[in-house]
């Protein structure tokens, strides 16, 4: 970890909380006021930033919502190419409002899409997509030490929807729900996700662009599944990845997704 992520560090739950310098928390001229972003989404519950170190040494960061009550579940999200945990900025509130916490992490794959990558801006580089199981495997521990109670749903954009098929098959009966959002695959011959669709017993959603290839994809992972609970949600108007939640990149059917994806939350 840089000298400037690692002031004022403390341990919690086998993470770092810590104060970076870039964009989630002023400095200390300002009093260690939240920055607008953040303080937005804390004003029901408790907003933290959080260092993870994944099994090969490498610190991944990322935000952690709570609501303020206590909390239905906790949900990892996971990004898409070239993008970061601020993919989720308009995301998370509104799941915390539903009664989950959240980390949305910045993967060692991304960029600046919709804000900086705080992993790949301290290692210098963004690395491939198969990489980042590595993240989502630390994710999840985190998850498991920190909430030991709660149930544990995996939330993947694009290639990390389908890193999560991935996640949940090697973690049978950890994972208890996963939503992917433009599943596909992505991966080459380097791994065929749905050799690990097969292996996935947690309930199901995914979710696609209004776009015939990525329906039909999603499906066919879907259908590979011998989950009990499997839904597929095919939008009249929809985009590539989480986004299809956001106002901003979805007007017109970011509501309607996000019926889908409640009703599924509340099963």
């Amino acid at each position: 970890m840089t000298q400037s992520a690692s002031r004022g560090k403390r341990k919690e739950m086998g993470a770092t909380l810590y104060r970076p310098t870039r964009r989630r928390f002023l400095g200390a001229a300002c009093a260690g006021l939240l920055v607008p972003r953040l303080a937005a989404a804390a004003v029901k519950g408790a907003v933290r930033n959080v260092v993870l170190t994944a099994s090969d040494g490498v610190t991944v960061y990322g935000i952690k919502r709570e609501p303020a009550k206590p909390a239905r579940g906790i949900i990892l999200l996971f990004h898409q190419a070239e993008s970061s945990a601020d993919e989720y900025d308009p995301i998370a509130p509104r799941l915390v409002k539903d009664g989950f916490a959240t980390l949305a992490i910045d993967q060692r794959s991304g960029g600046k899409m919709y804000g900086s990558n705080e992993t790949v801006s301290h290692l210098r580089r963004s690395e491939p997509y198969l990489a980042a199981e590595r993240d989502l495997e630390a994710a999840l521990e985190w998850a498991r030490k920190s909430y030991p109670s709660l149930a544990i749903i995996v939330w993947g954009s694009s290639y990390s929807a389908s890193l999560v098929f991935v996640l949940a098959a090697n973690h049978q009966g950890e994972v208890t729900k996963l939503l992917a959002f433009s599943p596909g695959e992505y991966f080459g011959d380097e791994l065929h996700v749905a050799d690990s669709a097969k292996r996935v017993t947690a309930s199901i959603f995914v979710d696609s662009a209004a776009d015939e290839k990525e329906i039909a994809e999603a499906k066919r992972l879907l259908d590979a599944s011998p989950a009990t609970v499997r839904v597929q949600y095919r939008p009249r108007h929809g985009v590539h990845g989480s986004s299809t939640l956001r106002k901003d990149r979805n007007p017109e059917g970011y509501e309607d997704n996000w019926t889908a994806v409640e009703s599924f939350l509340r099963r």
